[in-house]
């Protein structure tokens, strides 16, 4: 029995790159963009999601991405403990809140309180796009984590 490399893909990104999957989670993704939500803020919330999930594909994907949209270097680095930071504006606070409460649901479902919450900072139409966004990168992260996508470390995002 051959010994198995448990970092070997599944399946390349290159690969899924060519499927009608990957094309629809781009398309929700390109929703998101255009729905006028800061892309800074969205880029934490999908670093801070794929943190939670574990998925290195996506960490360096976002951390890229957010790099290049100059988010400041401490808040990419405080990200994993976003609480205690104190570099966070009220939207980046809330949508880390809300990211949680719709990435960590092993203990439910977000409460009204935790919706409330969002309410405070997002208008009812933005929160939907940050729901959005959060349910997208969640279903990048279980998709690259399931085929083991290795992390674009030279790849442009």
């Amino acid at each position: 029995m051959s010994a198995h490399n448990p970092h070997e893909p599944r399946l390349s990104y290159e690969a899924f790159a060519k499927t009608a999957a990957y094309a629809a989670l781009l398309a929700l993704g390109k929703s998101v963009d255009e729905s006028g939500l800061e892309k800074p803020l969205t880029e934490i919330a999908k670093l801070r999601a794929s943190q939670i999930n574990g998925c290195a594909f996506c960490i360096q994907y976002h951390l890229t991405v957010a790099r290049r949209l100059a988010v400041p270097a401490e808040k990419l680095d405080l990200v994993a403990a976003w609480r205690e930071a104190g570099v966070f504006t009220p939207r980046e606070l809330a949508a880390l809140a809300w990211t949680e409460a719709l990435t960590l649901t092993a203990g439910g479902p977000p409460s009204d309180a935790d919706y409330a919450a969002l309410l405070e900072v997002f208008s009812a139409e933005e929160a939907m796009h940050l729901t959005v966004a959060i349910g997208t990168i969640n279903q990048w992260n279980r998709i690259a984590v399931a085929l083991r996508f290795a992390p674009p470390l030279a790849r442009a995002a």
